[in-house]
């Protein structure tokens, strides 16, 4: 029997970074707002306490804060030669579960996507031929960066991003990256204060004539208090980020930047430890009336609301949408549906310099204390010549040093026994890493679908993935790390090791939690699933916030994207959707 609540104004899936900006801003507009978050409530001061937030077995093996297979598996396969199998651990990406989502667990590297990536199609036709891009998906995201200017500046500003701008309303500064887009002013903190690694990067590329620049960080270079009026505290350059939460009210998250403010709301409820099953609509499949969810003991609640957020993480906003009915499932066959559409990853690469004259200390890191270099990334070159588009940062970001998981030994290495560890002993200090952070381009072929075998705790299907690296993001990919091997012999180290991307993409290594896609923004409802300001195309009350709404990946980490997307869409739903509630949002 399911127990029908009282209606509330607007009912939001998932409380991390999105969920908690909507939730803020509807609720600053007098909205009843409830949040509806499948996993356990985390806080700061009690789940990450200084006493023992720093356990590398419980939190960086164990994943103490991810998601398991258990609650929600997936499936995958490489194309539609092959049969998915559902992945009986996360490995290559790992989603977060609780209050706060991935933005607990994440680095805190913080871009802003360029305006050639949200004009990408007609950028790259304008300048290299349609027949360049004829092999790829690539299409408009409906936003120009000028539009997203704003929104880029208020979530950095809620952050306390760290950094140093490149471009003040056109004119470039001195240490910033020149390649970025015009912003309004510079970051709110200062760049972290540098190591040795990112230190000796720096003077490596420029000498090759590149342009390196601080990476910008959610770690805070100081103290500071934010709009909302939260404090935080300065970064004491620990090394225990990714996949950790931050004891010292550090790094950027709902947890330190939002949540203290919303918790306060009379007019705001959270709903932890809640599975939302479906979003429910009326007979008419056009208007959404609530949503279905179960709480631990089994119990089923039908939730009625007025307006629907899905706030989860990207690729579970796209499975509630295809268990819900909302919107037609993308079919690789005929071009058609736009649900699953588009689905991009990230194309990574590393390198590794090995030195026998020097101490990097690397357990003196932050997630994103380092060095970037733009010169190759997105259409900062010219591709002319070239037999691909999209391109990569490279990144010297030595984010710790932690004693389980942080063992580089050079090449002819044995994988254990004494000389393993004599090389683990003289390696661990003195090897400096950089790697490549590469764009991912939507091919026909690369989509998400529900599963027609595999199903979940409650007969639901799987996620299935269909994806492997397109030919044009392995040859790009190939080409900057070219570059790289030029950066690695011009440190003069003892060795080197330059790996290089290939075919056949596997669910089993670590690479990127980076998914984006599926339920991608643009202004052609036949060829995208939400419009620019993530409002379904085909259930008006529902918005579908998050990396979902890519239309492709760049080179950079999502989560500023992510976080001006939020902005974009809650200034469109105070500012037009409540004044004519359940209509169809019109570009301004």
């Amino acid at each position: 029997m399911t127990t029908i609540l009282p209606r509330k104004d607007a009912v939001i899936v998932g409380l991390g970074w999105t969920g908690a900006i909507l939730a803020h801003e509807l609720t600053e507009d007098g909205l009843d707002v409830v949040a509806i978050e499948r996993g356990p409530w985390r806080d700061t001061a009690t789940d990450f306490n200084i006493g023992y937030a720093q356990d590398e077995l419980r939190y960086g093996i164990r994943r103490d804060l991810f998601l398991q297979p258990a609650v929600e598996a997936m499936t995958m396969r490489n194309n539609t030669s092959q049969t998915a199998l559902p992945m009986r651990d996360y490995g290559s990406f790992l989603p977060g579960n609780g209050v706060g989502g991935a933005g607990v667990h994440w680095n805190g590297h913080t871009w802003r996507f360029w305006d050639s990536d949200f004009q990408i199609a007609d950028h790259l036709r304008d300048r290299y031929g349609a027949a360049r891009i004829q092999d790829l998906q690539l299409q408009n995201w409906g936003v120009t960066g000028a539009e997203m200017e704003k929104s880029f500046d208020r979530f950095e500003y809620l952050a306390g991003i760290s950094g140093k701008a490149g471009n003040i309303n056109g004119q470039i500064q001195e240490g910033g990256n020149p390649f970025e887009d015009p912003r309004s002013r510079d970051y709110p903190l200062p760049p972290l204060q540098m190591t040795y690694a990112p230190t000796l990067f720096a003077q490596v590329t420029k000498s090759l004539n590149l342009h390196p620049f601080p990476t910008p960080a959610a770690n805070l270079s100081k103290d500071y208090i934010n709009p909302l009026g939260i404090a935080m505290g300065q970064c004491t350059m620990c090394g225990f980020c990714e996949r950790f939460g931050c004891a010292n009210y550090s790094k950027s998250s709902a947890q330190t930047t939002i949540l203290p403010v919303l918790m306060k709301k009379k007019n705001f409820e959270v709903r932890t430890e809640s599975e939302v099953l479906h979003v429910d609509l009326d007979a008419s499949k056009k208007h959404a009336r609530g949503v279905t969810y179960v709480n631990t003991s089994g119990e089923e609640f039908f939730q009625p609301a007025d307006i629907v957020l899905l706030c989860a993480y990207g690729l579970h906003n796209v499975r509630l949408m295809m268990l819900s009915g909302i919107g037609a499932i993308y079919d690789p066959n005929t071009g058609e549906g736009t649900v699953g559409r588009n689905y991009c990853y990230q194309t990574n690469a590393g390198a590794q310099v090995f030195f026998d004259d020097k101490n990097f200390n690397p357990f003196v890191a932050a997630g994103a204390l380092g060095q970037t270099v733009d010169d190759f990334n997105g259409d900062a070159f010219d591709h002319g010549p070239l037999d691909f588009v999209g391109g990569a940062g490279i990144n010297c970001i030595p984010s710790n040093g932690r004693p389980i998981q942080t063992r580089p030994t050079p090449p002819g290495t044995p994988r254990w026994g004494s000389d393993w560890k004599k090389a683990t002993v003289k390696s661990y200090k003195s090897t400096l890493g950089f790697s490549s952070q590469g764009s991912s381009y939507p091919t026909r072929g690369n989509y998400l679908d529900l599963d027609p075998t595999y199903t979940d705790r409650f007969g639901r299907p799987l996620l299935r993935f269909t994806f492997d690296f397109p030919d044009n993001d392995i040859r790009m990919s190939n080409w900057v790390s070219d570059r790289m091997e030029e950066i690695a012999k011009a440190f003069g180290g003892r060795q080197y090791t330059n790996t290089r991307r290939k075919k056949g993409w596997d669910s089993v290594p670590y690479q990127s939690t980076h998914n984006t896609g599926g339920a991608i923004m643009g202004t052609d409802p036949k060829i995208s699933a939400v419009n620019k300001y993530l409002q379904s195309w085909d259930v008006a009350n529902v918005f579908v916030i998050g990396a979902s709404a890519f239309a492709h990946n760049a080179g950079k980490n999502p989560t500023g994207t992510v976080g001006a997307l939020a902005y974009h869409a809650a200034d469109a739903i105070r500012q037009q959707y409540l004044r004519n509630p359940g209509q169809p949002l019109v570009s301004a």
